[in-house]
Formats: C-alpha cells, structure tokens, sequence
C-alpha cells in the first residue's frame, strides 16, 4: 500500500486512541491500582478487540456486525459488569507494604474485560466500520497491505496503551504512605467504574 494510505491511517488511529474514552480509564485506573504489570494485560486485551473489528472491516464482515448487534450488547454488559467488580476491589482495598492492588489479580480476567470493553465500544466500532473505509482503500486490500495495517495497529495500540499505563504507574510510585495509597485506591475504583458507565452509556 503506498505511503501516503499509510500515513493516512496511522495518523487517523493514533488520534483514536490518544482521544481519552473507556478504554484509556480502565487502563490508567488498572495501572493506578496494580502498577503497570497490572495493566499490561488490559493493554493486550484491547489490542485484541481492535484487531478483530479490523479483520471484520478488511473481509467484509460489516454486516454481520450489524446484523448481531445484540451479542455485542451482551459483551458490553458483561466487561462492563466485571470492571465494576475490579472498581469494587480497589475501592474496598487494604493498602500496605505489598502495593495497592486487589488481591488474587488473574491476568486473563483483565485481559477478557480489556476485550469486552472494545469489542462493545461505540468508537472502536464507528472507526473501524465507518472510518476505516474512508481513509483505507478496502477494495484493493492484499497480503502486504494486510499485513502493514496489522502492524501498525499493534504497534500504535502497544505504544499508547503502554504510554499511558506507565504514566499512571509512575504517578502511583510517587506515593508511599498507606494514606496515599488509600487514596490511590479510591480513585482508581472511581475511575474503572467510570470506565463501566461509559461503556454502558455509549451507543
């Protein structure tokens, strides 16, 4: 694909994900709460979200989007459903000298709610059905193209959504007292139930 189709598109998704929505308050609240290992795996799970509303835009697939809207309904409840239940951890959390985290963190849980949580996001869905097909010429899509779209969505997606987890991990570091931490754990369960609501509230 020529340079210029791909410049097109790395810019306009990298502005998608910079713009702050559910997905970049469940990461900063994850990281808040768990450090940046904690979040990395929400990271990866948003990553995966994007990459299959990619492969519906690039096959065609659109339609069937569309046509089974109500399972991506569920899907949104259901991460939105289980982010409240990560607020609730952290808001209920005991800081001490092991870090500010819930207990028991299971990787693949936060992987899943980073998942649900695009797959049932309104800007994920409009960008890569509606935008996408503006700026990338789907018609003449090949192997090469195919391949260089991936890797710019994984690599832009990594950057950004390990940027603002470590940012939010670092602004975590800078408090140690057990009333720091207690406060760091208040604001991030607001700001992953916040995540919650807009993942429900969006259409």
């Amino acid at each position: 694909m020529d340079l210029f189709t791909l410049a097109a598109f790395t810019l306009a998704y990298a502005i998608a994900v910079l713009v702050p929505g559910p997905g970049v308050a469940a990461v900063v609240a994850r990281a808040l709460g768990g450090g940046f290992k904690g979040a990395f795996p929400m990271v990866l799970g948003i990553l995966a979200g994007d990459l299959v509303y990619f492969l519906f835009a690039v096959f065609g697939l659109a339609a069937i989007a569309t046509h089974f809207g109500a399972v991506f309904t569920i899907i949104r409840w259901a991460g939105a459903a289980y982010l409240l239940y990560i607020a609730w951890k952290f808001w209920t959390a005991r800081p001490g000298a092991e870090q500010m985290k819930p207990r028991n963190e299971d990787g693949w849980k936060t992987f899943f709610a980073g998942f649900s949580l695009t797959m049932g996001n309104p800007k994920t869905i409009v960008f890569y059905l509606a935008i996408l097909p503006t700026v990338v010429p789907l018609g003449e899509m090949n192997p090469l193209a195919f391949i260089e779209l991936t890797a710019i969505v994984v690599v832009v997606l990594l950057l950004i959504g390990c940027g603002y987890a470590w940012l939010a991990s670092a602004a975590r570091d800078m408090f140690r007292s057990e009333k720091a931490l207690g406060r760091l754990n208040k604001t991030a369960g607001a700001m992953m139930a916040g995540a919650a609501g807009l993942v429900v509230l969006q259409h």
